[in-house]
């Protein structure tokens, strides 16, 4: 951890990388500093360009770090993922529905334990900063305690992160079944709670329609009105059995995405997992109310649930994020959840370039959050949220990237052949959180 009081001007000079605009719709939408100076103050940006621009406007005896040959760029954000399901990564399973019978629904059981969910908090939340992420939208259990964990985890770091206790009454295990009532009481208090206390942010979380009765998605609407710059976060349309069983559960509605519509959980800051299945007129849907997609591409190769399609997302101007979904993710990592990304467009029949991966792990993320300004960029007055990348953290890296000619190969390299090693230090609100052996020279 950084002894650097945060009220102390600290400068970082390094290649920069950050976002204005979604390169699939803007050719100029990277910023890139081949030497530059991120400047840092009370935790936030003070200014990112040039360093031969940036160093003379540095105040007398201010710490310079010397982050030569490595790239900062603004921490990765992830969309989706579970904090409780950390210690069942990579269990086998024949689909999505047994593997959350079998594995999820018992390992989520133990999180009533306050003990228990504040030690698997910690180690989450290490984890995430060790592989760059410095803010996600995580979902917990349905037990309170659960959230006061992870919060209390996430406070002692300072770190932004949006978190929800998850809303289920019905097609669960009855000890994890709560009621329309108690799930939106329960909810509730922990807005009051812990909503915009610190960097802290609430997610209203109904785990997916089919385990919430009519009774309590009508409640979760009306908790998401009474507190619209609350989140929301759910599951749509991950898997063909799941919207079958939908369409069994809710007959008049015209898609599973209509049942979330019917009850007001679509608008600005509402996040949806995977995505897979939606038609156009969903996909319409979600960029009128701007809501947005949190795409999960490891986890849907795991579970073998389909294919996220970029092309139809794009025409219909939906906002796109990248998640791990840990724990049907196989990594905390967003380096290697771009390189499965990559792979979903091509077996789609498009292209993604690495520069819209690196934007839709940072500045793409934010806005889907509504949090662009906030985090995500180095633009002045961001939150100082931003990581150190090592282009030759590994031998065949260092080789790799040698032979770069441009940018794009560059972070093509990074995001095909990166994971935790590349990531030499992050920081969050300008403190040091996270350092790898021999990564900086003051």
């Amino acid at each position: 951890m950084s002894t650097v009081p945060p009220t102390t001007v600290q400068a970082y000079r390094a290649s920069l990388l950050h976002f204005h605009a979604d390169p699939a719709f803007n050719p100029d939408a990277c910023l890139w500093h081949e030497d530059g100076l991120l400047i840092v103050a009370d935790g936030k940006v003070s200014a990112a360009g040039d360093y031969a621009q940036l160093f003379p406007t540095l105040p007398a005896g201010a710490l310079v770090i010397d982050y030569r040959g490595k790239v900062i760029m603004p921490g990765f954000i992830d969309t989706h993922l579970h904090f409780p399901q950390t210690d069942m990564i990579a269990s086998p399973a024949p689909g999505l529905l047994p593997w959350l019978e079998t594995y999820t629904f018992p390992t989520e059981r133990q999180f009533g334990d306050p003990a228990h969910a504040r030690e698997v908090a910690d180690f989450f939340l290490d984890e995430l900063l060790r592989c760059g992420t410095t803010t996600a939208m995580v979902y917990c259990t349905v037990h309170r305690e659960s959230v006061d964990a992870f919060f209390e985890a996430s406070a002692a770091r300072n770190l932004r992160m949006a978190a929800g206790k998850v809303l289920m009454d019905r097609n669960c295990p009855e000890f994890l079944r709560d009621t329309a009532e108690s799930g939106a009481r329960d909810s509730e208090d922990l807005i009051k709670k812990w909503h915009n206390k610190g960097r802290a942010m609430y997610a209203i979380t109904p785990r997916f329609a089919p385990t919430s009765t009519e009774a309590q998605l009508r409640m979760t609407g009306e908790l998401a009105a009474a507190y619209p710059d609350t989140f929301i976060q759910t599951h749509v349309s991950e898997n063909a059995d799941e919207c079958s069983w939908v369409k069994s559960l809710f007959p008049d509605a015209r898609s599973y995405l209509d049942v979330y519509d019917h009850y007001g959980l679509m608008r600005e800051r509402a996040m949806f997992g995977h995505c897979i299945w939606l038609d156009d007129r969903d996909f319409a849907r979600m960029a009128d109310t701007g809501s947005a997609a949190a795409i999960c591409p490891t986890s849907n190769f795991f579970l073998g649930s389909g294919l996220f399609d970029f092309e139809k997302a794009d025409a219909a101007r939906v906002s796109l994020s990248l998640a791990t979904d840990v724990g049907a993710g196989t990594s905390f990592s967003m380096l290697q959840t771009m390189n499965e990304a990559y792979k979903v467009a091509r077996l789609k029949g498009s292209y993604l370039p690495a520069a819209r991966m690196f934007y839709l792990a940072t500045l793409g993320a934010a806005r889907s959050m509504q949090l662009e300004g906030t985090i995500g960029s180095f633009v002045a007055g961001a939150e100082a949220d931003f990581i150190v990348l090592d282009p030759k953290a590994t031998p065949l890296l260092a080789r790799r990237t040698e032979r770069c000619n441009n940018l794009e190969e560059l972070l093509f390299a990074l995001a095909l052949l990166g994971d935790d090693r590349c990531v030499g230090a992050t920081y969050a609100a300008g403190r040091k959180v996270h350092e790898r052996a021999s990564t900086t020279q003051a």
